[in-house]
């Protein structure tokens, strides 16, 4: 085995280490199910996962998810058979006269080979010692076939062979596999749900966003309705810095390349950079973070300790470089906006600011209606001290830094836990975790302590004694990339926002076109009361009506016919009939109660 998956391994729960056997197992199972229907097939590779497993194989046929049935019997069959998984070490010239027809398992010893280990194998046997399979593998798997008890193939993608474009496409088989049916069914039903909540779904039938190839791959476009969500987020988010001491700035979404070489980016990031561009004699590059554009900010004219903390804001585009397989609706974009800032403190401020930075975070994820410990939670990345070339190279101050954070998120009782190699080049972070319909973390944003930059920009201040000193840097984002937030409230919330940030808040809608004038002035009025509404007009029954506003996952429906409209006709004070998106009748009320109403509900957000 070698020593990467040993360490891996040995990290991992009992629990997850047995899962990790049985799903490791189910894939060798799976592969020999396609030898045995597919015989000219070349395996190539494919791990089990945190979920499940995959592999890819080289095939000459194309195959669809129609295929897994007659393939799931096959596993069946062999499942049902004695078979054992023996291990074996082997020389690299053994290795290389057994996969000399298969290219893919030649690279992998050529890999092997390089990094100095051994070549261990994995066979199926039956209880005559046939070898029914035999793979490199480093394992860890169970002893009998047999103890698979419940297993499921999900679907099918391409892939190519270790991830570049410039390689074959091989076809990519993901199952999944548990010790009891009751736990398959339920990952299953996860599934579907997470289907029903995927944002690139929502995100269509709600007419938030849009892409075009001609655009661009990873350039997402919002629609109206999704300018308002953004909209609604942006307002909320730099209103509430302000109050809270930030001064919002705007700076150019482009710069010399030269900025990312003096702040290190460049060849940390390169990768992920855009080609630099031309112009004038200048060389220069889409910006990937704005910190470098604040820090020159920040420099433009001499600053006392009586000035700091200085805290720089703005909504930034940035730009990165994501391969073309690894974009995913908003998760993954290659142009995105961030509510970035940068507090340029000194040392002895940093605990107070890096903690109200932490509060700033868990007064806005309440306010989306996100419960801390639940739907998020921290996690304290660290650097490695060996690691020279990936981490700025001073110990003292990555114990400083590593300690402060740590006291602070220990002070306000967060819950985190602690992971290591984990941080930026320049300084150690405290990483948002958030809970996808999956129920798996991804890193939202972070909050990230930062004793490099400074040096590397030369930042200073005045002190009381009137000698310059070097200040820290926190760089932090409060509500994150707006792109991938949005995607994560319309899986949250499947698409039915809370009021506050429903990009259409009510509908209005007449029971049929003698009613038009009525339902024109009730969407007047609730227009200039800032109510985000529409009107639909066409000549429809209301059963359609409001169906269709019940699709659009609209909070609110007003219902405008003989009724409601006697009480414009006669002068007297504007009815209207009120329904919810849940179904729910409100009945009959004045308008100007209605609309009091949804003030109060949306004041209680903004």
């Amino acid at each position: 085995m070698s020593k990467i998956l040993e360490e891996k391994n040995e990290k991992l729960s009992p629990e997850k280490l047995n899962l990790l056997k049985l799903r490791h197992t189910t894939e060798h199972v799976l592969h020999t199910a396609m030898q045995n229907l597919y015989p000219n097939l070349k395996k190539a590779m494919g791990p089990a996962t945190d979920d499940g497993f995959y592999f890819d194989f080289d095939l000459d046929q194309k195959i669809s998810e129609n295929d897994f049935e007659q393939i799931e019997k096959e596993m069946k069959r062999l499942i049902n058979q004695n078979l054992r998984m023996v291990n074996e070490t082997i020389n690299i010239e053994e290795a290389r006269k057994i996969f000399k027809n298969n290219p893919y398992k030649m690279d992998w010893i050529d890999l092997i080979t390089k990094r100095g280990e051994n070549i261990s194998i994995y066979k199926m046997v039956d209880k005559s010692e046939n070898v029914l399979d035999l793979d490199l593998c480093s394992g860890p798997h169970l002893d009998w076939v047999n103890k698979i008890k419940a297993f499921k193939l999900l679907n099918i993608a391409g892939a190519y062979w270790h991830g570049d474009e410039k390689n074959k496409m091989l076809t990519r088989i993901y199952g999944t596999s548990f010790y009891k049916k009751e736990e398959l069914e339920k990952y299953l039903w996860q599934l579907e749900e997470a289907k029903k909540r995927d944002h690139r779904k929502l995100g269509k039938d709600l007419d938030l966003f849009v892409f075009s190839d001609l655009v661009g791959k990873g350039l997402p476009m919002l629609t109206e309705k999704g300018a308002t969500l953004k909209r609604v987020l942006e307002r909320f988010i730099v209103d509430e810095e302000i109050k809270r001491g930030y001064l919002h700035v705007v700076t150019p979404p482009l710069a010399k390349i030269d900025l990312y070489k003096t702040s290190g980016h460049y060849p940390y990031y390169k990768d992920t950079m855009y080609p630099t561009m031309i112009v004038d004699d200048e060389e220069l590059i889409l910006r990937p973070m704005t910190c470098p554009h604040h820090f020159m900010l920040y420099k433009s004219k001499p600053r006392s300790y009586k000035d700091l903390p200085v805290r720089l804001a703005e909504i930034s585009p940035q730009f990165r470089y994501e391969k073309s397989g690894e974009l995913s609706g908003l998760i993954r974009v290659r142009m995105f906006m961030l509510a970035d800032a940068h507090i340029v403190s000194r040392r002895s401020q940093a605990s107070n600011e890096i903690k109200k930075v932490l509060e700033l975070i868990d007064f806005v994820n309440e306010k989306l209606g996100l419960v801390k410990g639940t739907d998020y939670r921290y996690r304290l990345s660290l650097g490695d001290r060996e690691d020279s070339k990936k981490y700025y190279k001073d110990d003292i101050a990555w114990e400083e830094a590593e300690g402060i954070l740590r006291s602070v998120l220990n002070e306000i009782k967060a819950p985190y836990y602690e992971a290591k190699n984990e941080a930026a080049f320049y300084g150690p972070k405290i990483d948002v975790q958030m809970k996808n319909v999956n129920a798996k973390e991804e890193t939202a944003f972070t909050v990230q302590y930062d004793f490099v930059m400074p040096k590397r920009f030369e930042l200073t201040y005045i002190n009381e004694k009137g000698k310059q000193e070097e200040p820290i840097v926190i760089h932090r984002a409060s509500l994150g990339c707006f792109e991938r937030t949005i995607a994560f409230l319309i899986e949250h919330f499947k698409g039915a926002f809370p009021l506050w940030l429903s990009p259409i808040q009510v509908a209005v809608l007449p029971i049929s076109n003698k009613f038009e004038s009525y339902a024109e002035e009730i969407y007047s009025k609730l227009m200039e009361n800032n109510i985000r509404a529409v009107k639909n007009i066409e000549n429809e029954t209301i059963g359609k009506k409001i169906r269709a506003s019940t699709l659009q996952k609209i909070p609110y429906m007003v219902i405008i016919g003989e009724r409601e409209s006697e009480s414009n006709h006669s002068g007297k004070v504007l009815n209207v009939s009120i329904r919810t998106r849940e179904g729910k009748d409100l009945g009959l009320q004045p308008l100007n109660i209605f609309i009091n109403n949804l003030k109060e509900q949306i004041g209680k957000f903004l």
